[in-house]
């Protein structure tokens, strides 16, 4: 299974499989489980049926690894685009961006001035959410969220369970007050920085999840979004936060669009905040592709995408 997923994500970095795999019928067939539309209106439009169910949205624009300042400048404008369109539908919808493309490879002064923007187009009650990238990104990724926190509080990051050093990250964080969504970890690491087994990363995230929860974050009003599928996951950690009078309103999950949806419908009856990530745009090979690494058993919808008509 292990050799199936590093097989899953070495193809997602392949440049002739990002150009050409798109124009595959069967493989936009399968990438639709997960995506609503490559277009910014087709997010917002599956973000206000979300919304209908009582769950709330996270939504981004594909793409990463931008390497033109104008085409930084132009991801710039249509994240804030999406921003007056989350305005004007009147949902209950918040951001999240890959500092790869507002221009993190050309310059960090470039692209956190591309970040400042968006943080300020932001509603001060929603956060502008940063996504985590390859484990070479973590400490600039890191070092841009702690500039930008200095100046707006509605900012937040993305920490992956599977990398070592993610417990040490806590330490400093969650004192901070922070607002921290952690992942498992959808990218191909190396086994001297992140767990290589499922069971140890999945040990790794309800500890972690733990911590966000604790007494100590919660004086700190860290904001805490647990990121999984994972049913027995998130059984554990619902029952581990009842026994600590976790309030409720304090345990957010999220998860991707279109995986888990009876589960979601579920959390929100049972009074959890759920949001779904909602991604758009044309770029989304690689992104599908950790989607079927992330649980290798999707794969069975891509081969049932390519043998039906």
């Amino acid at each position: 299974m292990n050799r199936m997923r590093r097989g899953i994500l070495a193809l997602s970095q392949n440049q002739w499989m990002r150009e050409h795999a798109p124009r595959f019928g069967f493989m936009r067939r399968a990438a639709t489980r997960f995506l609503p539309g490559e277009d910014v209106q087709d997010a917002v439009t599956a973000a206000r049926l979300l919304a209908a169910n009582g769950m709330q949205s996270v939504l981004s624009r594909l793409g990463e690894n931008i390497a033109d300042r104008a085409q930084a400048a132009q991801v710039t404008r249509d994240f804030l685009e999406l921003n007056d369109r989350i305005r004007a539908a009147g949902i209950p919808a918040e951001i999240t961006v890959k500092l790869t493309q507002l221009g993190l490879d050309l310059d960090p002064s470039l692209c956190y001035e591309n970040l400042a923007t968006l943080i300020q187009n932001t509603p001060a009650e929603k956060i502008l959410w940063i996504d985590m990238e390859q484990s070479p990104y973590v400490d600039v990724s890191l070092e841009l969220y702690r500039r930008a926190r200095k100046a707006y509080s509605n900012v937040g990051i993305c920490l992956q369970a599977y990398l070592y050093r993610t417990e040490k990250d806590l330490d400093t964080l969650i004192p901070e007050g922070a607002a921290i969504r952690l992942v498992k970890g959808a990218y191909n690491e190396p086994a001297e920085i992140a767990y290589p087994k499922k069971k140890d990363v999945d040990e790794t995230f309800l500890h972690l999840a733990q911590r966000l929860l604790s007494p100590e974050a919660r004086r700190a009003r860290v904001r805490v979004a647990v990121a999984t599928h994972d049913r027995a996951l998130i059984a554990k950690i619902i029952a581990w936060a009842a026994d600590q009078h976790v309030p409720k309103n304090l345990l957010e999950f999220q998860m991707l669009y279109g995986i888990q949806r009876a589960e979601q419908l579920r959390l929100v009856k049972d009074g959890y905040r759920c949001a779904v990530l909602i991604s758009y745009g044309t770029y989304w090979f690689p992104w599908f592709m950790r989607r079927l690494a992330e649980r290798p058993a999707n794969v069975l919808f891509l081969a049932r995408s390519l043998f039906s008509s």
